[in-house]
């Protein structure tokens, strides 16, 4: 029987024994397969893999504790292939220790590679302590092995509650380390436009160069990340670790980047607990193999840097640049702490730093009464009191989940004192329901449906009766700030057109767009 054959015979075979009780392979199956001749076994080799499953959906604590020493002890069977299986099925019965000692146990008489990086898989799940001992005496070590390594590091790094991305510690050796602070497609001249207009960090940091999706900056002078944090428009901040070559056999160089001096100088120093990050290809698709092969290559350089996909403090990312690949190194912050007000969400709502943009956009005037009729989870109405000199908040929503959670959301930001009104209604009849009086509101600040995640029947009808609705709320030179997902210009005359941009939403072009009422 050929392997594709024999593949498929193993399948039927666990399907068969899949549907069966606990009891009846354990008291019929098992020790039919254990009498059985060698031929008789492989054959019927799909019992491993079902009782493992069936003990672990359907079985008792006991149950599943002897479907565990029976696969440990099928550890020792002489044919490789009930051992594989074997192995494949213990990781998610319990028994740790016990099942990784037997493991261990195996590897140290296994010598078939095959059969070694079964072994290393298995340990990825389960291995502690006892597997990194015994991999440190092995006199060589696989490549395979040392993956196995770094996986088991990450994991029990990964249980210490305490590591974290340190927001104030100072980074000193800041000449000649270039920045990026990467945004989405469209909001670069906010990102820029708001370092440029911080009374502080517009001294200390120098904008290098602005393109698609990024803000080159670089410091002169020490800085913490927390001050960075000021600013609320980018999307992340990366160290540029360096650039590589845009070539399939580049592993070597990206791994050199990875576990550069520079990257273990601002890993270990901003990061409390043991250094763990994910590596991101952007932009481009990458074998899983590559991407292996470069994390292999970075540990072997530097085990102190664990690679670890779940959870890790950093990422590193590589970008494609038009010559070659930028490699940066980016905190992994979350929750944001710039958004912390944000207590729920809802969908479709406003990413905050378009938000934030957004807010900046329609600028701070004093006493200012700002109203969103499609507020969602109220955020643009938040970073816009954020700025200050705000007199009324009004939110508005015609639905109840986004008008509680956008309550919630405000009572948690809007600590300055600003009247606060939250109402359920449409845009269209709002007046039936609030206080807004014909020419008394001085900023509408809004997200109104994109026809995307939210369906819309008459899309270019919403929109021109959003502007008639808007010419007749706000006060002379009152803005109009809002994400425009059509080519519609305002119906109405007294709307003037200021600012327009176009921002990618994550797949789609909107407008956010800047109209002020004519007096």
């Amino acid at each position: 029987m050929n392997n594709k054959n024999s593949l498929n015979s193993d399948k039927e075979v666990y399907k068969q024994l899949r549907a069966q009780s606990w009891d009846a392979l354990w008291l019929h199956e098992a020790p039919l397969f254990d009498a059985g001749t060698a031929e008789y076994r492989l054959a019927r080799v799909g019992l491993v893999r079902a009782l493992g499953v069936v003990a672990l959906e359907k079985g008792t604590k006991e149950q599943r504790k002897q479907t565990q020493q029976w696969l440990m002890s099928l550890l020792e069977d002489p044919q490789e292939k009930v051992r594989r299986y074997a192995m494949v099925a213990l990781p998610k019965l319990g028994g740790k220790k016990e099942s990784e000692a037997a493991l261990l146990s195996l590897l140290d008489q296994s010598t078939e590679p095959r059969e070694v990086a079964h072994l290393s898989r298995t340990l990825d799940k389960i291995g502690g302590e006892a597997t990194l001992e015994k991999l440190a005496h092995l006199q060589d070590s696989s490549e395979t092995l040392q993956q196995t390594e770094q996986k088991i590091k990450a994991q029990l790094a990964r249980n210490d509650p305490s590591t974290k991305v340190l927001m104030n510690v100072s980074i000193r050796d800041a000449r000649g380390l270039r920045i990026h602070l990467r945004t989405r497609r469209g909001m670069e001249p906010f990102v820029r436009d708001e370092l440029l207009a911080h009374p502080t960090l517009s001294e200390r940091f120098k904008i290098l160069r602005v393109s698609s999706g990024c803000v080159a900056i670089s410091a002169d002078h020490a800085f913490t990340l927390g001050e960075l944090y000021q600013l609320r428009t980018f999307g992340s901040v990366n160290f540029v670790l360096g650039s590589a070559k845009d070539t399939a056999n580049d592993v070597a160089a990206l791994a050199k980047l990875i576990a550069s001096k520079r990257t273990q100088r601002l890993c270990t120093k901003l990061t409390a607990g043991q250094p763990r990050y994910r590596l991101d290809f952007i932009r481009q698709k990458v074998t899983p193999s590559k991407a292996q092969a470069v994390v292999n290559q970075a540990f072997a350089l530097c085990p102190e840097l664990l690679n670890d996909a779940r959870q890790a403090p950093w990422a590193i990312e590589v970008y494609p640049e038009k010559v070659g690949l930028s490699v940066e190194l980016s905190p992994r912050i979350l929750p944001d702490p710039r958004f912390a007000y944000r207590v729920d969400d809802v969908p479709a709502s406003t990413h905050p730093q378009l938000a934030a943009a957004m807010a900046r956009l329609a600028g701070a005037e004093s006493q200012d009464v700002v109203w969103d009729p499609f507020c969602g989870s109220g955020l643009e109405l938040i970073e816009r009191s954020l700025l200050g000199e705000v007199k009324t908040i009004i939110a508005s929503d015609i639905d109840k989940k986004a008008v509680a959670v956008a309550r919630l959301n405000l009572e948690s930001a809007c600590k300055g004192g600003e009247a606060l009104a939250i109402h359920r209604c449409d845009f269209l009849n709002f007046r039936e329901v609030t206080n807004i009086a014909p020419g008394s509101v001085s900023l509408i600040i809004a997200n109104p449906p994109l026809g995307r995640r939210v369906r819309v029947d008459d899309l270019p009808g919403l929109i021109s009766s959003f502007y008639r609705v808007a010419a007749d709320t706000l006060c002379p030179g009152g803005r109009l700030v809002f994400i425009n997902p059509l080519k519609l210009d305002s119906p109405v005359p007294s709307l003037k057109l200021q600012e327009r941009h176009l921002v990618d939403l994550g797949g789609f072009n909107c407008r956010v767009e800047k109209w002020v009422k004519s007096s």
